[in-house]
């Protein structure tokens, strides 16, 4: 099943999305938004589901998706947890500002809590005031929760994870050093992410969907020339029951809580990167320099997954950078 929310007040309009992502059922009369449908998922689900298989037939009439009139699928969220599940990425960036990474990141996973009141859609601008802030993308996979119980096992985190998309985690890595030696953690240096136009159900990726994992390739592409195009379900530290394990230590997750990957990354080099600073520190590593600028106003990021018959699962993430001018 594929879930979207088109734009519509604050939580949009919550609607179905046929497997193609060529047509769409309006899903708002079993529940108006997204979030709602997960604060009642046990009841709402199978109805989205029957929904769903019903478009899928040709059983009822869909009307024309187009992800460019998509919010993320939840607009704005309780939690938006993001992790580096992917730590020889964290090794690398870390290196691009001089600090060492201690031992203990190899089986504690990095986690911080962003902001979620104000998601991108995915086709929406980047707007950054200046950019000599260090624009960078950040391309992850992210799951949707129901309710999560205080201290749930790895084990039993696996049965919360109800929904997938992909995610365009902003950075603003000059701000971020400063930033950090502050102790607080991010802030300034993470303004909005960005969603895929829909979100799917682990049944949709099948096979490519084991131990917690997404075993497919991300591809990164930047003014039309490809990033990186790694594997997400190689070199994860922390699969997606471990980073929800860690997330649940000391307090509940209530349903809707966002709990992505951390940038993808792999070992092997010739997979590319999913964002800027990864290949910066590898061309310093190289050269001793970084020839590659971060992004500019003007530039177009896209971010898409696709399965193995090349198909898209998610949609695209299509973003330009553009100025905002401070009122």
């Amino acid at each position: 099943m594929k879930l979207a929310s088109l734009k519509h007040r604050r939580d949009g309009q919550l609607i179905v999305v046929n497997q193609a992502l060529s047509h769409y059922a309006d899903a708002s009369h079993i529940a108006p938004t997204l979030q709602a449908a997960l604060d009642n998922w046990k009841i709402c689900q199978p109805l989205l589901e029957s929904l769903y298989l019903q478009l899928e037939a040709g059983e009822i009439n869909g009307e024309v998706f187009s992800p460019s009139h998509c919010a993320s699928p939840l607009p704005r969220a309780y939690q938006w947890i993001d992790g580096s599940a992917y730590v020889n990425h964290v090794e690398l960036v870390r290196k691009a500002r001089n600090a060492e990474m201690p031992d203990s990141f190899w089986i504690d996973p990095l986690m911080y809590q962003g902001g979620s009141d104000a998601f991108l859609g995915p086709r929406d601008a980047i707007q950054i005031t200046d950019e000599q802030w260090g624009i960078d993308f950040e391309a992850e996979l992210a799951v949707i929760v129901d309710d999560v119980p205080m201290g749930v096992s790895e084990h039993d985190a696996a049965k919360h994870i109800q929904l997938l998309m992909l995610v365009n985690d902003v950075s603003l890595r000059n701000l971020i050093p400063a930033e950090l030696a502050k102790g607080f953690g991010f802030f300034q240096s993470k303004p909005s992410s960005a969603f895929s136009p829909v979100a799917v159900t682990p049944a949709m990726l099948g096979d490519q969907w084991r131990n917690g994992k997404v075993h497919l390739p991300l591809k990164v592409t930047l003014n039309n020339e490809v990033v990186g195009e790694p594997n997400a379900g190689v070199d994860m530290t922390f699969n997606f029951p471990q980073l929800i394990a860690h997330a649940a230590l000391s307090r509940p997750l209530c349903a809707g809580t966002i709990i992505g990957s951390g940038t993808v990354s792999n070992l092997d080099r010739s997979n590319g990167s999913c964002c800027l600073a990864e290949v910066r520190m590898l061309e310093t590593i190289s050269h001793g320099k970084p020839s590659t600028e971060f992004m500019r106003f003007g530039d177009r990021v896209e971010i898409e997954m696709l399965n193995t018959q090349g198909e898209s699962i998610f949609g695209k993430i299509d973003q330009s950078v553009k100025p905002f001018n401070v009122k």
